[in-house]
């Protein structure tokens, strides 16, 4: 489609022309580009340049002449030479100036009046105003101006480019202007040739062809698509019909004048429909138009070049139906039932570029035999020189030069023929068809069309195979092999396989050219042949399939690996050798296409032997080569490489290679080596193993003279998947072993038992570990039986709900180092050999993993040491230690004996804090916050300001082990914040603290003074340091160290705020039954403002009271109001005082004082207290 000119692949869009102001062309030609329907636009700067727009004297000459259909540079001239519309832009002191500036004005406007008449251009008059006002230009010169133009009013636009308000309503009405007047224009120009048209009187077949393309081209300009469709269908219809009657040109360039039209005109339609969202009409479409031209090859010497038009009609829709939106839609979501004469492909891009690549490869091929048969054709190279595109579409003329001009002549068939082949020469048609292959093989493999892709990817490597780009030829072949062996196509695999063989011959890859030689050999084709219908050139390099092929393939390339021959690459030398500089060494895996060359089964008669006893293993090897293969020699090879043996052919003479230059390496001879075909070689040897763990065959390696060995990993007859090629053939299957249970249950690997340890492991813990102590637990380890050599031991601690033991933080940079437990260090290595001193070779200690090195033991030593470990969180812990040592000093090198042990220990916190802070006795401060968010939500704790309040601190044993606690206070942060509070406690003597018992708890009482007011007041931290009791015999645990623990609690931030009332009750301790009291509620204002306060007093039947029961006060700023009541009480005992009620008015906030507050105890006569004698009674209570 690029090779379309420009204005055949876009829609018409409308040209209008501006003549005079130049300075304004820029800005009135973006606005319009930027409408819709966008305008183009032809700038003249000056009224001289007018003479660009008019008719020219040829065109009036040729209008009514048919040397041909359609004129190539009509639809050029009409997008960039004749306009629509014109504006005629005036300066507005030209048209209300000077007479001889009016009278320019005036012969400017005739002047372009008479340019413009002769294409019936229609025209716009702007007057442009710059120095003067729109008010000052004269309304007579205004007038004349339009009636000299002989336009309408609304066609006479004022422009003010300085008022950006006014030019942007120039600028929309001039648009709307230019396209109304653009629709008009063409409207008219369709209606003319279209009445010509209708009048039926056309003198040839040609013109009506040209008429319908000119009023549908005319309907495209309006955006009338349906009209321009229907007249494109007249078009193509008519031009079918003069096929076979015009004789205007010689039979072959008549024709090729005819497909090019109808190229172009199905062009338009597809692109009208597919526009419209019409995918199925358009496919329809364009099937007709196939199935119209398929057949019109015309005549033998140029038939090349209809299968190179047909090749690009393919491949224009290709590009329309990618790049439509309506197609990717429709793709998506074909419409039911209107397609039912349309395949599912064919809504798809890439069958149209596959068929273009297909009729390619039709026009090369004629071409080819064309030239080949051509008497001429050395002589045709420079014949197209002088030849050129003729005046009409799809017509050739030779240019001739006549008194220094041009002219053109038209060509005889004969010319043109020898014009043709020489453009055919020209190009190289294998690059485009590999282009037109490529989208389609990737616009397949998008839709998961393997098949289809793998054939565009064949068709694809097959073009770069003919141009000898071997190595992009073999790539694409590979992947496409792949799909074959997946899918079983055994004769198109010959086939790829033959082109991949040949590549790598000319590429000189001898590794590659083996590899799909044996795969060739081994492919299941009968002895009759495969498909007999293909061609040898269809086949490629290698001939038809079949068995005796696959013989000669076996016997040439076995005869390249024994170094018996060799074959020419690509330069033509015998590159291709196997020789002892160049060995060959093949790897065959579980999913290789080889297995069917070499296939080695392995099977154990025992799956679980003790060390050092021998056992009988098989050895299964199959082939389905069509020849016998016969092997000097096979290597077995094992994860233990001292189980490693070699068996060597009794009858072919023993290689260099055989001991693997090892001493002591096991050979076993064998009376014959010989792969028949399809039947297995079974081979059964004893072998042991003095190393435990597990045994297992890796690999055997055949070896297949000097230089080429095959790797073939050992497969279990157990598990050993089928040849996927040779699944479904008529052969005989064999079990690999004689035994049929050993075939169905055999493994490639047996268990060595491991010696049984004579070394005991002990760990030895007592109690919970606790979060911040150094946890001890020793480690006993005794040898009983065993000497202990080299002896490592390995310590883990493992979650035991799974994970890992580090923080969830740890993805943080600075908490890598923050563990839940750690493994501290490994201490007090003991022996209790006094000749033999344990010495501490720590190899590595990490949080959770520990590797030590233990002493040589003797048979009844024994050696300790013990872990300390620290838990930093409670958790419980899995601790594993393994114990690996060899028995024998000799046998440093062989496997150890491992003792395993494991135990859980539970990390628990020691004590569990909690704190509660209090406001002073009988003195409540009032908190705003607390009245905005209720006394129960979740809310910072608040504290008044400069106010003494009560923290106490509460520390509570959660462990079953008895606790010494030693000191606890309060740590303030090291910074300005925690300067702003005071805490004050008592001192800190630890006789004081007692011994903490299992789920006691031990309080303490802090008072707290906020003394900046801050939002958040961060109280700082708690601090107890305790350790665990001694007992009685001051002896610490055997589990843990009597060391001391800071086990840290943080206070939640807090709230400070200034209290703006306090509340303060005041009454003695204590009262005595009849005796007057007096009882005060002092109300403190500690702002700047007046306070209104409302209070109340509730009678009691307890008391006799007076004073003021309901009333109003106000507090002054920064003082207090003492309410004053005496009380005489009227009963003993624990009694409520009056309940006293004080509400702030501005606030909105009432104080009730609680229970607690309110209590006295009245007692019903003056009570004596005799310190002396309280403390002989407790004296004698204790003796008593």
């Amino acid at each position: 489609m690029e090779d379309y000119p420009e204005e055949l692949r876009t829609p018409p869009v409308a040209l209008a022309a501006m003549v005079g102001c130049p300075e304004l062309h820029a800005e009135v030609s973006a606005h319009l580009h930027a409408e819709q329907p966008p305008i183009n636009t032809l700038a003249l700067p000056d009224f001289s340049k007018i003479s660009l727009i008019a008719k020219t004297p040829k065109e009036a000459t040729d209008s009514g002449q048919s040397t041909g259909i359609l004129k190539r540079d009509w639809l050029l001239k009409h997008r960039t030479r004749v306009p629509a519309v014109v504006a005629a832009l005036f300066k507005s002191d030209h048209v209300s100036g000077d007479p001889a500036q009016w009278l320019q004005v005036c012969t400017d406007l005739e002047n372009l009046k008479a340019v413009i008449r002769g294409r019936n251009i229609k025209l716009v008059l702007v007057v442009v105003v710059e120095s003067t006002s729109k008010e000052d230009i004269s309304e007579d010169r205004m007038i004349a101006l339009r009636k000299r133009a002989e336009v309408d009013s609304k066609y006479l636009i004022v422009f003010e480019p300085k008022n950006v308000l006014e030019q942007q309503q120039s600028l929309n009405r001039l648009g709307s202007t230019f396209a109304e007047l653009a629709n008009i224009y063409y409207r008219d120009e369709g209606r003319k040739v279209k009445t010509r048209l209708e009048r039926k009187s056309i003198s040839s077949v040609e013109l009506s062809i040209r008429y319908c393309f000119k009023v549908a081209v005319y309907a495209e300009f309006r955006r009338d698509w349906v009209e321009a469709l229907r007249l494109y269908e007249d078009a193509y219809h008519t031009l079918r019909e003069t096929i076979g009657t015009s004789t205007r040109l010689p039979p072959i360039q008549r024709l090729v004048e005819i497909k090019t039209v109808a190229e172009q005109l199905n062009f338009k339609i597809s692109t009208l429909l597919l526009h419209g969202g019409k995918i199925i009409e358009a496919i329809t479409w364009f099937k007709q138009h196939n199935d119209s031209y398929k057949k019109l090859v015309g005549a033998p010497e140029v038939n090349f070049l209809h299968w190179e038009w047909l090749s690009r009609q393919f491949l224009v829709f290709a590009e329309l139906l990618e790049t439509s939106s309506a197609a990717i839609e429709s793709t998506s979501s074909p419409i039911l039932g209107a397609t039912d004469k349309l395949s599912e492909w064919e809504f798809s891009s890439s069958y149209y570029f596959q068929l273009a690549a297909h009729y390619l490869k039709e026009k090369r091929s004629c071409l080819e035999l064309t030239l080949s048969m051509s008497e001429t054709a050395n002589d045709v190279d420079g014949n197209g020189e002088s030849v050129a595109p003729s005046v009409y579409v799809g017509q050739f003329a030779r240019l001739l030069e006549q008194g220094g001009t041009l002219a053109m002549q038209l060509l005889t068939d004969e010319e043109y023929v020898h014009y043709a082949l020489a453009e055919g020469k020209r190009f190289q048609d294998s690059f485009e068809i590999i282009a037109l292959l490529k989208r389609s093989f990737e616009t397949f493999t998008k839709l998961n069309a393997q098949r289809m892709a793998s054939y565009c990817g064949f068709e694809m490597a097959r073009e770069y195979f003919a141009v000898n780009e071997f190595s992009n030829a073999k790539q694409h072949f590979d992947s496409i092999a792949s799909l074959y062996r997946k899918e079983g196509w055994v004769t198109l695999l010959w086939e790829v396989l033959g082109y991949l063989q040949e590549c790598s011959r000319r590429l000189g890859a001898v590794k590659d050219f083996v590899e799909y030689s044996l795969e060739m050999a081994a492919l299941p084709v009968s002895s009759i042949g495969s498909v007999q219908s293909l061609s040898f050139k269809e086949c490629g390099p290698a001939v038809p399939a079949s068995l005796s092929q696959r013989e000669i393939i076996h016997k040439e390339v076995f005869e390249l690996v024994r170094g018996e021959s060799g074959l020419a690459s690509n330069e033509g030398n015998n590159d291709l050798k196997v020789t002892g500089d160049q060995p060959l060494h093949l790897e065959i895996d579980l999913v290789s296409p080889l297995r069917v060359v070499l296939l080695a089964s392995v099977a154990f008669h025992e799956q679980i032997v003790k060390p050092g006893a021998p056992t009988l293993i098989t050895l299964s090897l199959l082939s389905q080569l069509p020849c016998a293969v016969e092997i000097d020699q096979l290597e077995i090879q094992f994860n233990q490489s001292v189980c490693n043996f070699t068996i060597v052919n009794g009858q072919r003479p023993q290689l260099d290679a055989t001991s693997n230059g090892q001493p002591g390496h096991r050979v076993e001879t064998a009376p014959a080596l010989m792969l028949s075909t399809n039947k297995w070689l079974r081979l059964t040897y004893d072998i042991k193993s003095d190393q435990s763990g597990k045994l297992e065959c890796i690999s055997v390696i055949a070896r297949l003279g000097p230089y080429f060995t095959i790797c073939c990993r050992a497969e279990s007859p157990a598990s050993m998947n089928d040849l996927p090629l040779w699944k479904f053939e008529d052969r005989v299957e064999t079990l690999p072993t004689k035994d049929p249970g050993l075939a169905f249950s055999g493994q490639k690997a047996t268990q060595i038992e491991e010696l049984e340890p004579q070394v005991d492991l002990k760990l030895g813990a007592s109690g919970p570990a606790l979060v911040g102590e150094s946890f001890v637990l020793p480690v006993t380890i005794s040898a009983k039986g065993h000497a202990v050599h080299s002896g490592e031991l390995k310590i883990n601690l493992v979650d035991t709900r799974g994970g890992g033991l580090l923080s969830p933080r740890e993805v943080e940079p600075s908490f890598t180092d923050n563990p839940y437990v750690e493994l501290l260090c490994v201490s007090g290595l003991e022996c209790e050999d006094d000749s033999q001193t344990g010495t501490d070779d720590i190899r590595k200690i990490q949080h959770s993993f520990g590797l030590i090195s233990v002493p040589f033991l003797n048979d009844g030593d024994s050696w300790s040491c013990k872990l300390e470990i620290r838990w930093h969180r409670p958790k419980p812990v899995l601790l594993y230690v393994s114990l690996g040592y060899s028995p024998h000093s000799s046998e440093l090198s062989a496997q150890k004996i491992h003792v395993h042990k494991s135990l859980e220990i539970e990390g628990k916190n020691a004590v569990v804090f909690s704190h509660q802070c209090m406001l002073p006795f009988r003195r409540d401060p009032l908190l705003l916050s607390k009245i905005k968010t209720g006394q129960d939500s979740d809310q910072v704790l608040s504290l008044p300001l400069n106010e003494t309040s009560i923290l106490i601190v509460s520390a509570k044993n959660s462990t079953e082990l008895p606790l010494q606690l030693l000191a606890i206070f309060i740590e303030l942060d090291d910074n300005d914040i925690g300067k702003s509070c005071t805490v004050r406690h008592g001192g800190e003597d630890h006789s004081d603290l007692a011994l903490l018992m299992p789920g006691e708890e031990f309080k303490k009482v802090f008072s707290v003074i906020p003394e900046v007011n801050i939002p958040k007041l961060k109280m700082g931290t708690v601090c107890l340091r305790w350790r665990r009791d001694t007992g009685p015999e001051g002896q610490p645990s055997s589990s843990a160290t009597a060391s001391e623990v800071l086990t840290k609690y943080r206070l939640p931030d807090i709230n400070v705020e200034l209290s703006p009332l306090v509340v303060n009750l005041e009454c003695p301790p204590q009262a005595i039954l009849g005796n007057p009291f007096t009882y005060f509620v002092r109300i403190q204002n500690q702002t700047h403002l007046l306070q209104e306060i409302k209070f109340s007093l509730a009678d009691s039947q307890s008391f006799v009271l007076s004073g003021p029961h309901n009333d109003m006060i106000f507090v002054l700023p920064k003082s207090e109001q003492i309410l004053g009541y005496k009380l005489v009480p009227l009963a003993s005992g624990s009694q409520q005082l009056p309940r006293v009620t004080v509400t702030s008015v501005r606030y909105s906030a009432g104080y009730q004082p609680p229970v607690s507050a309110t209590t006295i105890f009245v007692f019903p006569s003056k009570p004596h207290f005799e310190m002396a004698n309280m403390g002989m009674s407790r004296e004698s209570i204790a003796t008593e």
